[in-house]
């Protein structure tokens, strides 16, 4: 069950881009602006076809960056939000591997950024990767969402959280309904639930939404200082496991795994699942 509400957030998003809107209509046409809704609201991808990979410097857009819109969103965080560091060779890669312009806000996260962590590291999103994040979106979805580079996806992985959660854009993989938009894989009961956001919505949730809301039931005391002490690539393991039956989450034993250790684990169970799924 996934709890949440998005409606304040969304709203204020609206506003930050509205505001974006009126301090470029002077220099684009109204063509221009409808591109970049369509950019901003719609899947970065084709996701569902084979694509001819576009060189490095059709990806860089220096005119229209989405960047100066993640700038504006931070300026309203509510939550606290670190922006990693970025090398500019691995940002490169990642750009060119994930084939996204930065026109794009997943595409800016993935240039201009090691990273981004949210509420002391509790949601990561993926940028080119960092020493505190050492991930980035298109290596962290090799051998999940497609076997080599230049490949079409079926969905891509772009954050996740410190319990093992994992957030995705759906290309095909979770059906024909809710293309472009967000599903989160919850540790609680391993089923892919759609969120109905896109990735820059949810962003905007991530850095201005009620988390503790959100992940009601699903953080314990003390959190704060463990998680922030986590590295990139790990994740809470939990014994028993949070999809069994438990009391509450601070009855559980805990301690940081490798967050492969973790997706492997959910994938292997999840499948299990739904082979015995009634009607398979």
């Amino acid at each position: 069950m996934v709890r949440h509400s998005f409606g304040s957030s969304i709203l204020g998003f609206r506003k930050v881009i509205f505001a974006f809107f009126v301090s470029m209509k002077s220099a684009l046409s109204t063509v221009q602006l409808i591109a970049l809704v369509v950019c901003l609201f719609s899947s970065p991808y084709a996701m569902s076809q084979e694509l001819p990979q576009r060189p490095l410097e059709e990806l860089i857009n220096t005119e229209e960056p989405g960047w100066e819109v993640i700038l504006q969103m931070m300026e309203e965080a509510t939550n606290q939000v670190e922006v990693l560091p970025r090398n500019a060779a691995q940002a490169d890669t990642a750009l060119y591997r994930t084939q996204v312009t930065t026109y794009s806000l997943m595409g800016s996260v993935v240039y201009e950024t090691g990273g981004i962590l949210v509420d002391q590291g509790w949601i990561r999103f993926l940028g080119s990767g960092s020493d505190r994040l050492p991930r980035s979106l298109p290596a962290w979805n090799k051998g999940k969402s497609f076997e080599d580079y230049g490949q079409a996806m079926a969905f891509v992985l772009f954050a996740d959280d410190a319990i093992g959660g994992f957030f995705a854009l759906n290309g095909g993989a979770f059906g024909p309904r809710d293309l472009g938009k967000v599903f989160y894989l919850s540790p609680e009961n391993l089923e892919w639930a759609p969120l109905g956001v896109g990735y820059s919505d949810f962003l905007y949730f991530a850095f201005t939404g009620d988390l503790e809301d959100f992940y009601r039931g699903l953080r314990w005391d003390g959190w704060q200082e463990e998680v922030a002490g986590m590295q990139g690539d790990q994740g809470m393991g939990f014994v028993p496991f949070l999809w069994t039956a438990h009391e509450s989450i601070d009855s559980l034993s805990r301690r940081p795994v490798p967050i492969q250790e973790l997706w492997e684990l959910q994938m292997d169970v999840h499948q299990q699942l739904m082979e015995q799924a009634p009607g398979r």
